[in-house]
Parts: C-alpha cells; sequence; structure tokens
C-alpha cells in the first residue's frame, strides 16, 4: 500500500457495515458463538480527526459528552498500539459521531479500526494489516472487517475474512432509537445456534444482496417489539427488509438512490442511505485505493 504524506492533522471515515445474512453454526472451547456473515460496507459513517499536539497525551473528545470516557474503543485502539509506535507523538482524536450506538452497524467498531489504521501511519509502527487485525480482535469481533477494508464473507466469531465483492447497491438503513444489549441476545435460549454449514455460493444462489436471513431476527422481535414494528413497516414497501447484526437497526435494499430515498423520505425513524462499497473508503482516502 502506498503511505500517505505525514501531515500535522488527518481525517478519516470510519465506515458503517450491514450483516447480509447471519448465521450461528455452534459454539467453541470458549463459549463463543461461531458465525457465518456476509459483511457490506457502506459509503457512511463517522468521522475521526488525528491532529498531533506538543505533548506525550493522548487525548479523546467527541460529539457525543457521553462517549467520553476513560474506556472507549478510540483510545483503546491507542493504547494497544502504543508499544509498537517507532515515532510515538501527543495526538489529540476527535470523533464526530452519527452512527447510532447499539444498532449493529458496527459504529464502535469501526472508529476503532480507523484509530488503529491511522495511529499504525502517524506513530510508524510499520504493522501488516494482518498484525493490525489480531490486535483489533481483542478488542471485538467485527474490528478485523474494517481493518482489512473490505466486504467480505466471515466465518469463526468474524475474524476469518473472506474478501468478496458483491453489486453496490443502495441500502435504506432505520434505526428504532432503542437499544438492543447483545450480550442479552446471544444469552437467550431461543436463539437459534445450529444452522446448517454455508459457503458463499449459497449465499450468493439464494439472491445474495437482495435476500438474507438473521437467525437473532425473532428474539429480537420478541424482546424489542419497536424493532418488529420498524421491520413492519418497512416490509411493505421492501419484501427483502432485514435486521443487521445483533443490533436494532434494519435496512433494504434498492438498485438506485432514487429509490431508496423515495422510501426514506416517508420514514418516522432516524435513517440513512448509503451506497454499498467493496472498498472502504478509510482505506481509499489513507491508502490512495480506487
Amino acid at each position: 500500500m502506498t503511505k500517505p504524506v505525514r501531515e500535522e492533522t488527518i481525517i478519516l471515515p470510519a465506515p458503517a457495515k450491514l450483516n447480509l445474512m447471519l448465521h450461528i453454526t455452534g459454539q467453541d472451547e470458549r463459549g463463543y458463538h461461531l458465525l457465518q456473515t456476509m459483511f457490506q460496507l457502506l459509503d457512511y459513517g463517522d468521522t475521526l480527526t488525528f491532529e498531533f499536539s506538543n505533548d506525550d497525551q493522548v487525548t479523546f473528545s467527541c460529539s457525543v459528552p457521553e462517549l467520553e470516557t476513560d474506556n472507549n474503543l478510540v483510545l483503546q485502539a491507542a493504547e494497544v498500539l502504543r508499544p509498537y509506535a517507532t515515532e510515538f507523538r501527543g495526538i489529540n482524536i476527535h470523533l464526530d459521531k452519527v452512527l447510532p450506538m447499539g444498532g449493529g452497524i458496527g459504529g464502535g467498531s469501526s472508529d476503532c479500526a480507523t484509530t488503529l489504521l491511522a495511529l499504525n501511519e502517524l506513530w510508524q509502527c510499520h504493522l501488516s494489516i494482518d498484525e493490525l487485525s489480531k490486535l483489533g480482535v481483542s478488542l471485538g469481533a467485527d474490528i478485523p472487517v474494517f481493518i482489512h477494508g473490505k466486504t467480505a464473507w466471515a466465518e469463526g466469531i468474524g475474524e476469518e475474512l473472506f474478501a468478496h465483492d458483491l453489486p453496490e447497491l443502495w441500502y435504506l438503513v432505520i434505526h428504532p432509537e432503542c437499544f438492543v444489549s447483545t450480550a442479552k441476545i446471544f444469552s437467550n435460549k431461543a436463539l437459534t445456534r445450529d444452522c446448517e454449514i454455508s459457503k458463499i455460493r449459497d449465499f450468493l444462489a439464494q439472491g445474495g444482496p437482495k435476500r438474507g436471513n438473521n437467525v437473532m431476527e425473532p428474539v429480537v422481535f420478541d424482546l424489542y417489539p419497536e424493532v418488529k414494528k420498524v421491520r413492519d413497516w418497512l416490509i411493505q414497501f421492501n419484501p427483502d427488509a432485514r435486521m443487521t447484526g445483533s443490533g436494532s437497526c434494519l435496512f433494504a435494499p434498492f438498485d438506485n438512490e432514487r429509490e431508496a430515498r423515495k422510501i426514506a423520505s416517508r420514514c418516522e425513524w432516524p435513517n440513512f442511505v448509503a451506497k454499498g462499497v467493496n472498498t472502504s473508503p478509510t482505506h481509499t482516502k489513507l491508502f490512495g485505493l480506487n
């Protein structure tokens, strides 16, 4: 990858993701759930600003003040990367937060991954993408897909990635404004944990991005009626509407932006329209990829 020009300040996106399908095939010896999913990256997300300071401190600020805690994922990312720095300098990090928390679209994981990618360059850590990914998965299972920066089929706990280009459709994503507890969903006895193991070709043969099944939907819909209410509204306009991840966001795929925005204009809940992309906008800006 081409190295970026060393600047005193860099601004990078932290994109959202969707789970176009999500199955649980079992649990490993540690009790972690084994997944199969197709991660779709989007061209919409949070924004992080990294600015060198004149001291040796790493500071964090956010447009959402309640996230300004010592245990947020951005500061955790800086902490795990600091021992690898060959040119450490203090840095001020500001997060402009637009992605909803607890929505299942990877906001915190993406913020963490963008921080790892940025500081690897700014601090001259010289870690490979695979090495960064190993650090990332210690902080969260969804982080590696954002570090690798490719739409991908995933297995294991979500860290075994197989990049795969998909049609770059448009998506309407709706947030019902309720927080879904991932721990509560994973611990629910009604959750299906024995899905038949699939392959990428099975996903594509069944309709790919326009079709998909999330095994967490029945549990979430039962525990959080507001999420089901949004799905029932959205499915009137698009029968392929479904939930992403273990969060509260619902989405529907469209062939073009106009159709997606037409439905969005009728929606009473917070929402956004974004294009699916095969390469992360973070990688495009940081490494000059097309």
